[in-house]
């Protein structure tokens, strides 16, 4: 049984360790095979652990087999690209083995009942364009709202900012 709940502190490592995961098996090919063997879940577990200890949006997946074990997490805020929309999905990796059911879609629900408890009335990801997994913002009825770049690991990469606009498109898409 999976549960979707606030993380706590207690958190940050399994959190660090599933964006670590996620990354080296989404990103072969994107970028650069040093970096992403380089990619520190201790490093990426401060990042997580201060988000959560300043109140941030963080929602993880929860595993109870076999045992307690993050399978999946989410984060999200106030809109960073302010044209695109009042809230952002920052952040939403699910490890390989859980994927396909349902997780990604639950937390997804999650922060976006939070952007919306906070008063945003619409949102938007962005997403690397060659990112296989694109196509689920896509599913779930993100609109294209632009394209732009960014640099990783000294790569620059086409995005894609998928926008629900009203947040309520959102909220329906990822409920049924």
């Amino acid at each position: 049984m999976i549960a979707i709940r606030r993380a706590g502190l207690a958190d940050a490592a399994a959190i660090g360790a599933v964006h670590v995961a996620a990354w080296r098996s989404t990103y072969p090919g994107l970028l650069p095979d040093n970096y992403l063997a380089n990619l520190s879940p201790t490093r990426l577990a401060l990042h997580y652990k201060a988000a959560v200890a300043t109140g941030g949006t963080v929602y993880v997946a929860a595993s109870d087999t076999p045992g307690p074990r993050i399978v999946g997490f989410v984060t999200a805020g106030a809109a960073r690209t302010k044209n695109l929309g009042e809230g952002e999905i920052e952040t939403l990796y699910v490890l390989d083995d859980w994927r396909d059911q349902g997780v990604g879609r639950r937390l997804l629900q999650a922060a976006a009942r939070q952007l919306g408890a906070r008063g945003c009335r619409s949102a938007f990801v962005w997403v690397l364009r060659d990112n296989p997994s694109r196509w689920f913002y896509q599913h779930l009825g993100g609109q294209t709202a632009a394209l732009g770049q960014t640099r990783l690991a000294g790569v620059a990469l086409p995005q894609v900012a998928y926008c629900w606009d009203p947040i309520d498109r959102l909220l329906a898409s990822v409920a049924s």
